[in-house]
């Protein structure tokens, strides 16, 4: 009886830590939560970046309600500076003056150069998110925001980042498609 019972509590015990174990490895932290979204964000855009060809990046529909729209690379490096400018606020960091205004360097003009520079505004969202810690995920981040209205946590931030792009990508789909080209996620 002994033996059988010190098998038993034996088996419960392994099955226990193992069933523990398995459901912390499931767990995400924050950061891991937010990652997950900027990585999809990050797929749909790039590839719709990446699909339009090079002599359409300076399309922009002129005619009705989009007189003075936006380019589609002029919507891309809107989006960008907007990512470099959030991952800027996450670390506490100021943002360049183009990230201010939102429209990147002058600099970057290229197909080639843009794209660059919209992977690399997706890097350092990553790079910023992943200072995220359930302690410092909602603590103000900017003093002089404390008590205003405005978004200053590391979780506004990142959420800004994402619906951001993602309102700019489907301006992005829009154009593709004024010009002929099925958006890579409606091709699946």
């Amino acid at each position: 009886m002994k033996i059988a019972f010190g098998t038993l509590s034996c088996l419960l015990i392994s099955v226990t830590s193992n069933i523990a174990l398995a459901q912390a490895q499931t767990r995400l932290t924050v950061s891991q939560a937010l990652d997950f979204w900027i990585s999809n964000c990050e797929k749909e855009v790039v590839s719709a970046a990446d699909a339009m060809p090079e002599a359409k990046y300076s399309f922009a529909p002129t005619a009705g309600e989009f007189t003075g729209a936006r380019t589609f690379a002029e919507q891309i490096k809107h989006l960008a500076a907007n990512n470099y400018r959030m991952a800027a606020r996450m670390l506490g960091q100021k943002a360049t003056p183009d990230q201010e205004a939102e429209t990147g360097p002058d600099a970057v003009r290229s197909r080639a150069e843009i794209l660059d520079y919209l992977r690399g505004s997706f890097g350092a969202l990553h790079r910023a998110t992943a200072t995220v810690t359930q302690e410092n995920a909602v603590a103000p981040v900017l003093p002089e925001r404390v008590g205003t209205d405005r978004q200053n946590t590391r979780v506004q931030f990142a959420v800004d980042a994402v619906a951001h792009s993602y309102d700019h990508y489907g301006q992005m789909v829009e154009y593709l498609r004024m010009n002929g080209i099925v958006p890579p996620a409606s091709r699946k």
